[in-house]
């Protein structure tokens, strides 16, 4: 893991943290001196990535809280765990997610499926938002955005290039909705200092990519998508010095990732930022 020049401290909120590109976001975060909250689903996973961070930045400050952002109760359960263990928070990252549990076609899945992954991702972002904002009115104002949400949901591009089922593509496009309103009606009441941002990781390699997914799809994904390391170390610095209150960071432009795909080559690419 690369590490990173110590700046200001960050409180620094990740749900979905305890695997995958979570946990590599907060392993990044506190390499850069921050101070981090995490939570995921399951105890003992859970208590697993924190032992496992802790050893990996041994200076670092970590905290976990067993929270399923589908529970009506989890975000607020977190929110009050962060405000006591950070005593500020400056970054949430609602990066908790799910595919699914197959990539079928809508008529052939579960009732149960739709419902989690539509909860999970949609409505527990929404949820996460709303405790997100009213922890980060809480603490003190600035004229500027110092406060910021980030939220991981699909372009039109990325839901027509994504090889997920529906309900997934539909909750994670109902997301990105999700960012651009609470952007505009955080801005209409004069909420200037919090921003709500879309995080675009890009494919990930990671379980929940690869899960339920054909052979031909692994090669695939073995071509274009990226370890979570890499895509966290990309990715924290722009989030950690972003400014403003409604704007888009890409791990690399969706062109990039088409052309890996098509000339089959891993690309060395290092992302950018673009302004929405």
């Amino acid at each position: 893991m690369k590490k990173m020049k110590p700046e200001l401290s960050l409180g620094v909120v990740i749900t979905g943290g305890s695997a995958g590109l979570g946990y590599a976001l907060a392993a990044a975060f506190l390499s850069a001196g921050d101070r981090v909250v995490i939570c995921g689903r399951n105890q003992q996973r859970l208590q697993t990535a924190l032992d496992s961070l802790s050893q990996a930045v041994p200076l670092g400050e970590v905290h976990g809280v067993v929270c399923d952002v589908g529970d009506p109760d989890g975000g607020k359960a977190l929110a009050g765990f962060a405000a006591h263990r950070l005593g500020r928070v400056d970054r949430w990252i609602n990066n908790a997610g799910t595919a699914g549990k197959l990539k079928r076609p809508l008529w052939e899945l579960d009732s149960d499926d739709i419902l989690e992954t539509c909860t999970t991702n949609l409505s527990g972002t929404i949820a996460m938002c709303s405790e997100a904002v009213k922890l980060m009115m809480s603490q003190p104002p600035s004229p500027k955005a110092i406060y910021h949400i980030f939220n991981m949901g699909f372009s039109f591009m990325g839901a027509a290039f994504s090889r997920s089922a529906v309900h997934h593509k539909a909750s994670k496009r109902g997301v990105a909705e999700l960012t651009h309103f609470l952007s505009g009606e955080l801005k209409s009441s004069g909420k200037t200092s919090i921003g709500v941002h879309e995080l675009s990781p890009g494919l990930v390699l990671t379980e929940l990519l690869l899960q339920d997914a054909s052979p031909e799809a692994r090669r695939f994904f073995s071509i274009v998508a990226e370890s979570p390391e890499k895509v966290a170390d990309t990715l924290v610095p722009k989030i950690r010095s972003i400014t403003g209150c409604n704007r888009t960071l890409r791990y690399q432009p969706m062109v990039m990732t088409l052309l890996r795909a098509l000339t089959g080559i891993p690309g060395c690419y290092r992302g950018s930022t673009v302004d929405l």
